[in-house]
């Protein structure tokens, strides 16, 4: 991992971080590990969306809702797929022996988990101000790219779309199959307790993304 924290321009002050940020729950499991990824990555989803809520209020002159849709594009999955990618954090994830052969540590939702997870490391090792520093260099080279378009909020446009009609929207989860390591969440959202739209994904906030995609499908034919 040396490599990549000589890229990222830092020295690691307690790497027993970073290697729980890398190890997924079935590694863990496997090596009768007492920590995985997962705590570090609720704290590391909090501090990205903070420095990219930080850098965008400080050098974007938009509304509060074009910075909210914003932000969602930078700190989503696809967004933070990319982020690990680039920097290739697949060659450091660790991943049980099934997982492995099942392809784990290149999965989007793993990979975009870890980078969160690394992110949580990266604060608890570096404190915040190194931080921001370093997830503004990763980050703002993307935001400046207009090519570069990782994801559009469509729960945000269903919303839109519903809400001069005052109608009442709601997401509810109705399956959630596969092991501890590799879940897959099927949410259905509802327009006035009526299903519109259905979607599966390795997280429920992507599966809602899915589900609010496919109902303004169906929104727009009945439109």
């Amino acid at each position: 991992m040396d490599e990549l924290f000589k890229k990222l321009g830092f020295i690691p002050n307690e790497s027993r971080l970073y290697m729980i940020a890398f190890s997924h729950s079935s590694y863990a499991n496997e090596n009768n590990l007492k920590a995985d990824y997962e705590r570090l990555e609720f704290l590391g989803d909090a501090v990205l969306e903070l420095i990219s809520s930080d850098y965008l209020y400080k050098n974007m002159n938009i509304e509060e809702g074009d910075m909210t849709k914003m932000r969602a594009s930078y700190v989503c999955e696809n967004a933070c797929y990319r982020y690990a990618s680039d920097l290739g954090f697949s060659k450091y994830i660790k991943v049980g022996h099934g997982e492995d052969k099942d392809g784990g540590r290149y999965k989007r939702v793993i990979v975009a988990d870890i980078f969160e997870a690394f992110i949580g490391a990266l604060y608890l090792d570096q404190g915040f101000e190194k931080t921001k520093e370093i997830v503004t260099k990763i980050i703002v080279p993307y935001i400046e790219d207009p090519n570069i378009i990782f994801f559009s909020d469509y729960k945000s446009a269903l919303q839109e779309s519903i809400q001069t009609e005052k109608r009442t929207l709601e997401y509810v989860l109705v399956d959630e199959s596969g092991p501890a390591h590799n879940k897959q969440f099927t949410i259905v959202v509802k327009v006035d307790d009526i299903v519109y739209g259905k979607g599966t994904a390795g997280s429920k906030k992507e599966a809602e993304q899915e589900a609010a995609k496919d109902a303004l499908s169906k929104l727009a034919i009945k439109n």
